[in-house]
């Protein structure tokens, strides 16, 4: 298995888990996670991560901003020049199934307005993320692929885009969240006392 991970799980591990993690069993098997390719960490998230909470996540995984570590382990996954399997059917998708009608409406947007709206909306992290997992789907289709994530498939953000999970759903992109892949992990056990 392999999993995307993004911004907000990353920032749940370091918040409600690693404080319990005395002994840093958790800290070191995601560390050996991310090392090995089997948790991905992409450039947009790593960014994320550095300005999120202060840099909280940074602070807490610190081998995230490591140069030796992320140089070793290819980090960050870089998506400058990622582009999803079937560009124009996305696009379409983008424009059709995954705006948020009602609010697009509510804001009375330009087809310009919209246009810029959504081009800012595929440069970042969430869909650099759903656009990553499109292509290793692809690519390695005997490999289960998930991307992690804390949000809820409701939209009540006001948002112009559907979150991560909504968008998942309609693409058979397998979503969890942090304590669903962490209980997926069977070479781990993780107890709190």
């Amino acid at each position: 298995m392999k999993a995307v991970i993004d911004t907000s799980s990353l920032l749940s591990l370091v918040r409600y888990y690693l404080p319990f993690d005395k002994n840093s069993v958790l800290f070191n098997f995601i560390k050996d996670k991310i090392e090995r390719g089997d948790l991905i960490v992409i450039d947009k998230v790593h960014e994320e991560c550095s300005y999120y909470s202060n840099g909280l996540i940074l602070k807490g995984l610190p081998y995230l901003a490591d140069k030796a570590f992320l140089k070793s382990s290819k980090l960050p996954y870089k998506t400058d020049s990622l582009i999803a399997p079937s560009p124009s059917k996305f696009l379409r998708q983008v424009e059709n199934q995954f705006v948020n009608t009602t609010v697009r409406k509510q804001r009375g947007l330009s087809d310009v307005e919209f246009e810029n709206q959504k081009n800012e909306h595929l440069e970042k992290a969430d869909m650099k993320q759903i656009i990553l997992c499109l292509n290793l789907i692809r690519d390695h289709k005997d490999l289960r692929i998930v991307l992690v994530s804390e949000e809820t498939q409701t939209s009540n953000d006001n948002k112009l885009f559907k979150k991560i999970p909504a968008i998942c759903k309609e693409l058979n992109i397998e979503t969890m969240t942090l304590p669903e892949l962490l209980k997926e992990y069977k070479d781990i056990d993780v107890e709190f006392k």
